[in-house]
């Protein structure tokens, strides 16, 4: 990391931190400039005209990548919700940037800002349940109305449900370029298994009582339970095989050496490993936007746990599991 990037990162986590300490307090809002803005516009005749801003939104380039995507979507989602354009900025990683395709056919902000003139102006975290929060980003929002700039929202602005544009996530994914070099080890004449079981930073976090990721962690047990359900419920003529995506080794999952056609998948590449979940003719996830995500890209069947901080679409093919591996009214699948 060079000397800038170093700093970079330092005023980043100082902004973050100030501005968790000022929300705490209900006061963050007065620190953006662009809150104050708004306020002046109310004394000054506002542009007429369409509204041909943009709203994006940064991937956190100090998270993985289940992370970044969501603040991704967000910036996606938000977009349309406040009636601007889109305006993409790209992944940390090179190699994911390129690997999701998110970006092709879309004008990037550094462009907007380089190549059209446009101003970044960035917007105060919200809460995307509160009516009055909304109201506040929408007249700071209008404020700016025929003016060129490309609204960007505090680091990781939360949009719980994620879903809300899975058509066009499958779409940009299953379009991408990059699609060309995707290398599966599934076989077509199998119904294939993939089952996404959260360790290593879970496994610290746990040595270490870290809250954020004791919460997510979920025992070798449900996971047993979970796939031992869907599996006496799967009808198909074709064999099962089940891949287990995770990090370790094959000791730490002795309860699965007992499953039939079950395959370790603990030194493939995050990269692929994501590719598998997403191709997976059924897929078990866990508490990890890592899983998550590749949900959201799949389209076949999708088990995951009910408790998780993201929502699920409303369909047959999403079946929600209760914290104890629980399945209720579990249908057929095929």
């Amino acid at each position: 990391m060079n000397s800038s990037d170093l700093v970079s990162k330092v005023k980043r986590k100082l902004w973050q931190k100030t501005i968790r300490l000022f929300r705490k307090n209900k006061l963050d809002i007065f620190i953006y400039r662009s809150f104050w803005h708004k306020k002046i516009s109310n004394y000054i005749r506002i542009v007429k005209g369409n509204n041909d801003n943009y709203f994006s939104a940064v991937p956190n380039p100090g998270a993985g990548i289940g992370h970044q995507m969501a603040n991704w979507i967000a910036g996606y989602w938000f977009a349309r919700f406040f009636g601007l354009k889109f305006a993409h900025i790209p992944f940390s990683s090179t190699k994911w940037e390129d690997f999701l395709g998110f970006g092709e056919n879309e004008i990037t902000v550094k462009q907007l800002v380089k190549k059209q003139g446009y101003k970044k102006v960035l917007l105060p975290l919200f809460d995307e349940t509160s009516a009055k929060e909304i109201e506040v980003i929408e007249k700071i929002i209008t404020s700016y109305k025929g003016r060129k700039v490309v609204f960007i929202a505090e680091q990781d602005q939360f949009y719980r449900a994620q879903h809300g544009v899975i058509d066009d996530l499958q779409r940009k994914f299953y379009s991408s370029s990059s699609r060309q070099n995707d290398n599966l080890i599934y076989s077509k004449n199998e119904f294939n298994v993939a089952i996404h079981v959260r360790r290593g930073d879970i496994v610290i976090g746990q040595e270490n009582q870290n809250p954020n990721l004791l919460m997510r962690f979920q025992d070798n047990a449900y996971f047993e339970k979970v796939l031992m359900k869907v599996l006496n419920n799967i009808e198909t003529e074709k064999p099962v095989k089940i891949y287990l995506f995770s990090q370790g080794e094959k000791k730490d999952f002795s309860e699965f050496q007992k499953f039939r056609n079950l395959k370790f998948c603990l030194d493939m590449t995050a990269v692929d490993s994501f590719l598998h979940m997403v191709y997976a003719d059924l897929l078990i996830t866990s508490k990890s936007s890592f899983s998550y995500k590749p949900a959201l890209l799949n389209k076949g069947i999708k088990v995951c746990p009910r408790n998780f901080w993201h929502g699920y679409p409303k369909g047959k093919d999403w079946i929600l599991a209760d914290d104890d591996g629980t399945i209720t009214n579990l249908p057929i699948l095929c």
